[in-house]
């Protein structure tokens, strides 16, 4: 007979789970934690005494205890940081048609998986979302909260940037010189065809693409058109595919394991 496991004495046996605070952290103090942390220590059912992580978005981490785990608040003693980075060894910056419904929410989350360091939401021709000022940041700060919890989830410890919402024309020609690519089902270069670049810009459209104006706007200002397979890719699907790839060809495949403090590809 099996005996059944509570969600409490599984997070003991396994990895702590990671907890984000945009405070100050310094060994040996107490603080309490953000809402959105502490509804994650109610769903884990996590109880005083029981060891989590807490990280700042700003690199490392720091092992701590739960000192008080109350319905509206919970606390954590600070114990020792840990220089752990997992990040990629390739610099990407997402600059994203905004999209309808949950598909930005995906792909932002995704690409926070796969090591995006910079996602430079985009207000294109056609785009089904049109965000006035006070909507457009309130988004903003929705999706960098999709980005922490990926984080948490994943084991970075730097937050993505989630930039603050531009049109597509202003964007790129603001973008200095570097290794830039417009996603592009017609491209005339493939990603095998690029040299190895350790930073790169990857812009894609929102639902329907890009116009041919704003195409053109990408190219003349430096960007590369690249075809990506002989599918027409999805908005959300699109970022994914191309960061796996570049991972895999350029980044963190290259790395040894030991890099990622040694934890699994996946949980």
């Amino acid at each position: 007979m099996v005996k059944s496991t509570k969600n409490s004495d599984f997070a003991r046996s396994a990895s702590p789970p990671r907890l984000w605070s945009g405070q100050s952290l310094s060994a040996g103090t107490t603080i309490d934690i953000p809402e959105s942390a502490v509804r994650h220590v109610a769903a884990l059912r996590l109880r005083d005494g029981d060891a989590v992580t807490l990280f700042d978005g700003e690199g490392g981490e720091w092992s701590a205890e739960l000192q008080h785990t109350g319905r509206n608040r919970v606390s954590a003693r600070l114990k020792e940081w840990h220089r752990i980075e997992r990040e990629s060894p390739v610099t990407v910056t997402l600059a994203l048609g905004i999209s309808s419904g949950d598909r930005m929410d995906f792909a932002i989350q995704k690409a926070t998986e796969l090591g995006a360091n910079v996602v430079q939401p985009l207000a294109t021709a056609r785009s089904v979302v049109r965000l006035s000022e006070e909507r457009a940041e309130k988004r903003i700060a929705h999706w960098r909260a999709v980005a922490i919890a990926a984080c948490e989830q994943c084991g970075r410890n730097r937050v993505p940037t989630i930039n603050p919402v531009s049109g597509l024309l202003e964007y790129v020609v603001s973008q200095p010189p570097g290794t830039k690519i417009l996603l592009s089902p017609d491209g005339d270069v493939s990603l095998r065809d690029l040299p190895r670049a350790q930073a790169l810009t990857i812009l894609i459209g929102a639902e329907g693409g890009l116009t041919e104006e704003e195409r053109s706007d990408a190219l003349r200002n430096g960007f590369i058109a690249m075809r990506f397979g002989p599918r027409v890719l999805r908005t959300e699907t699109a970022p994914l595919a191309v960061l796996a790839a570049i991972q895999g060809t350029w980044g963190d495949c290259s790395e040894g394991p030991e890099k990622f403090g040694g934890r699994s590809a996946t949980e």
